[in-house]
């Protein structure tokens, strides 16, 4: 019998054993203090939506950041304000009452976007989308066959190498979620499935 073990071969010769060596423990993650972190930092919070429309954005630390927000925030118009107002097609305020409460909503909303646009978003990657990442959300968006169940029916193999093929024929799926209504049902007249509009001549004015 063949001894490999060098512990096992020194106890066979007679001779005392090393002790085993024992490892270091491995440091356990400081999860706790990071989630204790991670409470403390949200429970306080460094701006609001409310913060950056009645007020200038706050300036940095850097000399840098702090040169990027100017000293006065401009101020719009009335006449900035009536050619806004043109240009989306909107009525004209009636009243100065009206002017001022418009100008003041616009002042606060550009505050907002102003303050949007001052944050450095250098090396930071654009956000292409909002989903769910977990296991269930990928389940959920996964399209398995009883999804495509309806288009498989409506397709026969063609040729010698079996290629499928939509049928013609085949009536589309119906979408259990669609809703049954007729989008021709309040037209005064109908010609088959479009809705007809009259409209004068153009001697009428009419466009």
């Amino acid at each position: 019998m063949t001894l490999r073990c060098s512990r096992c071969r020194l106890v066979a010769l007679g001779r005392p054993a090393p002790p085993p060596r024992s490892l270091p423990p491995r440091p356990r993650a400081a999860s706790s203090s990071s989630s204790s972190a991670v409470h403390e930092m949200l429970a306080r919070p460094t701006w609001s939506v409310r913060a950056l429309r009645d007020g200038p954005p706050s300036p940095s630390a850097s000399d840098a950041d702090a040169s990027s927000h100017p000293a006065s925030e401009p101020v719009t118009t009335p006449t900035q304000l009536h050619h806004l107002l043109r240009l989306a097609a909107l009525p004209l305020p009636a009243s100065r009452q009206e002017e001022d409460a418009m100008l003041a909503t616009l002042d606060s909303q550009l505050r907002f976007v102003r303050a949007v646009q001052s944050v450095d978003t250098r090396g930071v990657k654009p956000l292409s989308a909002i989903r769910d990442e977990t296991a269930n959300g990928v389940r959920e968006r996964a399209l398995g066959l009883a999804q495509l169940r309806d288009v498989l029916e409506n397709e026969a193999l063609v040729g010698h190498y079996k290629r499928p093929r939509r049928l013609r024929d085949a009536p589309p799926p119906v979408q259990p979620d669609a809703q049954e209504w007729d989008a021709l049902s309040t037209a005064s007249r109908r010609a088959g499935k479009y809705f007809v509009v009259e409209s004068g001549s153009k001697d009428d004015g009419a466009l």
